[in-house]
């Protein structure tokens, strides 16, 4: 969490370095604010599998779920709230993010002990690095759409008036 949220900051501590925002925010969209969870949790469990591999053969398969599961939950969590609420609320978007940090790392835990996924370490490995790819080309470049809009405002909206039809 500490690390997440310290990243919400750094591209603008740095002078807009555009190297640091590859990894972090560099704006206010859902898509940029999924980076928060993304890099620091696959920093983190690439430390934890280096150390932990040998103790725990199913860390890799369950860090990599929980890291998807929990990047995944923050534009669901986000969208679900603002179509029922019709906009975004400051201290919700905190909940987001803790509520999918806490999830993550709960599964995480809960599938490491289970080994449960260890046929699919490749697989989640590949997803990993197509997101991991898809943050670095989308950074700069994102297309059009509420996930990529900068006005959280403006994604919050769509999916309410989208919730109506």
């Amino acid at each position: 969490m500490i690390t997440g949220t310290l990243s919400h900051f750094l591209y603008d501590w740095t002078g807009n370095n555009h190297i640091i925002g590859l990894f972090t925010p560099v704006n206010e969209s859902i898509w940029e604010h999924m980076k928060l969870l993304f890099f620091p949790m696959l920093l983190y469990s690439l430390f934890i599998i280096i150390k932990f591999q040998r103790k725990y053969p199913c860390i890799t398969s369950a860090l990599f779920f929980g890291i998807l599961i929990g990047t995944m939950l923050i534009p669901i969590l986000f969208y679900a709230y603002t179509v029922i609420l019709g906009k975004d609320i400051f201290i919700l978007d905190i909940a987001t993010f803790i509520l999918s940090i806490i999830i993550a790392f709960w599964l995480s835990y809960k599938l490491t002990l289970s080994c449960k996924l260890e046929s699919y370490t490749f697989f989640l490995c590949y997803v990993i690095c197509i997101i991991f790819i898809s943050f670095i080309l989308l950074t700069y470049h994102p297309p059009k759409g509420s996930l990529f809009s900068a006005d959280a405002s403006v994604s919050a909206t769509y999916w309410t008036n989208a919730s109506r039809l």
